[in-house]
């Protein structure tokens, strides 16, 4: 039996930035703040943490400081994929080095590889690794997709021990957890299917919900694994509007918005994207005042 990394929630965890930096400060706070709220890991430098405009140096700092700030209180599980694999394998190499317990890969993105080169690729890496991996399929952003066969081959490797399925395609979810088996752990990578992939099976779910809602989308699982399967289906859909709505714009725009309206962050996200704009930022904002979401002094109420 393979090692389980985390069950329950992990946040995939924003980056804070200011025009020119990482703002380590409010990172600090945040990480703080998560694990206070009970969420059962970290993962840092994913695209909700804005990886792909993150350089070399501030990637391989983030992912430092968020090791020494957690402190072992939870794992913290570092986004390490790239398109091009020799720097993945170069920056998987380094994330363990600097004590990480986990690592997130995600499709390589843009080549647009074979079936054959993501199993080639996702190998390489995980040959590399001193620490288990998880695989991270998002075709929406990589133009690629996992497909379930894959997975299941990639299943056979030691270090490669779970996958965030953000396809969004439940059908394929379902045919990937006849094949993977015990071999491979499934986390929902999407918030509006936390509840049906923890009915197939799933260990939990890699959020972007979590950033600005920890502590409920922790009790979304807590009450599945509690045998409450009612009451977590039902928070799945209290939560639905505000989770179209942090998805209404690409992400990390909507929850950077989100997360500074809570006084966690700036507003800023880097270019090529953009802040969020209207009506989506209004419709955002309506969503965080019906569920009571505090809102900082001096922000737009």
């Amino acid at each position: 039996m393979k090692q389980t990394l985390f069950t329950g929630v992990a946040t995939a965890l924003i980056t804070p930035l200011t025009d020119i930096w990482v703002d380590y400060n409010r990172l600090g706070e945040l990480i703080d703040w998560q694990i206070e709220m009970g969420v059962d890991a970290l993962v840092v430098c994913g695209t909700t943490g804005e990886s792909a405009t993150l350089d070399d140096a501030e990637h391989r700092q983030v992912i430092e400081y968020a090791v020494k700030r957690v402190d072992g209180r939870v794992p913290v599980i570092a986004g390490t994929g790239s398109n091009d694999t020799r720097y993945g394998v170069e920056l998987t190499k380094h994330a363990c080095d600097l004590g990480v317990d986990g690592l997130l890969t995600v499709t390589p993105y843009y080549n647009k590889a074979t079936q054959t080169g993501l199993i080639r690729s996702f190998e390489a890496m995980a040959d590399a690794a001193t620490k288990p991996m998880i695989l991270y399929n998002v075709p929406s952003r990589t133009g690629v997709n996992i497909e379930p066969k894959t997975a299941a081959k990639l299943s056979e490797h030691p270090n490669i021990v779970g996958i965030k399925e953000a396809s969004g395609n439940i059908s394929q979810i379902v045919e990937l957890f006849s094949l993977v088996g015990d071999n491979m752990d499934v986390y929902s990578g999407n918030d509006d299917q936390i509840v049906p992939i923890l009915a197939m099976g799933g260990k939990g779910v890699i959020s972007v919900l979590s950033n600005p809602m920890p502590r409920e989308t922790v009790e979304i699982c807590r009450r599945w694994f509690n045998g409450d399967l009612k009451g977590s289906a039902e928070l799945q859909c209290r939560y639905l509007p505000f989770i179209k709505a942090l998805f209404s714009q690409v992400n990390p725009v909507p929850v950077k918005a989100a997360m500074a309206r809570m006084g966690f962050c700036e507003d800023h996200v880097r270019l090529p994207l953009s802040p969020m704009e209207e009506p989506f930022r209004a419709n955002l904002y309506k969503c965080m005042d019906e569920l009571g979401l505090p809102c900082a002094e001096g922000e737009n109420k």
